[in-house]
C-alpha cells in the first residue's frame, strides 16, 4: 500500500517531510500546481520560492533568471506579470512541460478555491532582501496572501524583510534562515556554533521555525553543540535542509537528524526518503 510522504515518527518524535520546491519525488518538476494542491490536501509541508518581477509582485520561481527553469530568457525582475504567465516550466531534463509559471496571486487563488487540510503548511521562501521591498511590493503581497495566510509560513534570510511582509498580514507565521554562504568555513569551534545560534534567535524573535543547512547541524553536532536542542529550548522548531537524494550517506545523515529530534526535513525526494526509512535502510 502506498503511504503518502508526510512525516516520519522516530522514538516518540514526529518529523515532517517538506516537499522542496513542491516535489513529492525526485523526478517531479518544480512548482507545479498539481503537487502543491496535493500536498495541501494531504496535510503535508510544501515549499515554494518567491522572486520579484517587474510589476511589484512575486513569481513562484527559485532563480532570478528565467533561462533554467522556464521557457523564457532574461531576468525575472525585468519581466512583466503577463509575460511571466505565458511561460512554461521545465522538467528536470530541461524539457518544457504543460504547466505555466505562476505568480503569487495565482497560487493564492488556487488555495482559496481548494481549501487545505488543517495540518498543511505552505512555506513561502522569499529570495529578496529588504531593500527590494517597496510599499507597492508589500501591498501586493498582503492583498494576495491575507485570505490564505493561516496555511502559510513566510521565510527568508533577511529577518527584517520577512517581518516587513508579515506584520501587515494577519495570521501569517514566519521563519528565519540564518545560514549564509561560507558559514561552514566560518564556524569551527563549539563556541562559534553556540554564538551563531544565539544570535540567530535574537535577530528573529517572532520566527516560529529556524531553517538550518543540515550539514551545519551535523557539523555542530560533531563538536558537541546541539543546534536543534538550543532552538527547542527557545520554544521554536527546526527545519534541516536539503536532502537532495536518497543514498546510504544521506540516510545516515537523516537518521542522525531524527535522533536529534529535528522537526522538519527539507528534501527533493520525500517519497523516496520515506520509503527508504520505512524499509529500514536508515
Amino acid at each position: 500500500m502506498r503511504v503518502d510522504p508526510i512525516f516520519i515518527d522516530n522514538r516518540g518524535h514526529r518529523t515532517m517531510l517538506k516537499w522542496h520546491r513542491a516535489r513529492r519525488k525526485a523526478s517531479d518538476p518544480e512548482f507545479t500546481p498539481t503537487r502543491i494542491l496535493e500536498a495541501m490536501r494531504l496535510g503535508a509541508s510544501v515549499e515554494v520560492d518567491l522572486v520579484l518581477h517587474a510589476e511589484h509582485g512575486f513569481a513562484i520561481l527559485h532563480d532570478r533568471t528565467l533561462d533554467h527553469g522556464t521557457t523564457g530568457t532574461g531576468l525575472v525582475a525585468d519581466t512583466t506579470a503577463d509575460a511571466l504567465r505565458q511561460l512554461f516550466l521545465r522538467a528536470n531534463d530541461g524539457t518544457p512541460i504543460s504547466d505555466r509559471v505562476m505568480l503569487l496571486e495565482d497560487l493564492c487563488d488556487l488555495l482559496k478555491a481548494n481549501p487545505a487540510h488543517a495540518d498543511a503548511l505552505l512555506q513561502l521562501d522569499c529570495k529578496e532582501d529588504g531593500s527590494r521591498l517597496s510599499p507597492a511590493v508589500i501591498e501586493s503581497f498582503v492583498v494576495a496572501v491575507s485570505p490564505v495566510a493561516s496555511s502559510m509560513i513566510l521565510s527568508g534570510g533577511d529577518s527584517a524583510a520577512v517581518a516587513a511582509l508579515a506584520e501587515r498580514t494577519p495570521g501569517l507565521k514566519t521563519g528565519y534562515d540564518p545560514t549564509y554562504p561560507g558559514i561552514l568555513d566560518a564556524l569551527t569551534s563549539a563556541s562559534d556554533f553556540a554564538t551563531f545560534i544565539e544570535a540567530a534567535l535574537r535577530l528573529a524573535p517572532d520566527a516560529t521555525m529556524i531553517y538550518l543547512d543540515h550539514e551545519l547541524v551535523l557539523t555542530a553536532d560533531a563538536v558537541g553543540v546541539d543546534l536543534i536542542g538550543a532552538v527547542h529550548s527557545d520554544g521554536r522548531r527546526v527545519d534541516a535542509w536539503t536532502i537532495r537524494s536518497v543514498s546510504p550517506t544521506t540516510l545516515n545523515h537523516v537518521q542522525r537528524l531524527l535522533d536529534l529530534r529535528v522537526d522538519q526535513i527539507t528534501t527533493d525526494d520525500p517519497e523516496g526518503l520515506a520509503a527508504a526509512l520505512a524499509g529500514g535502510q536508515g
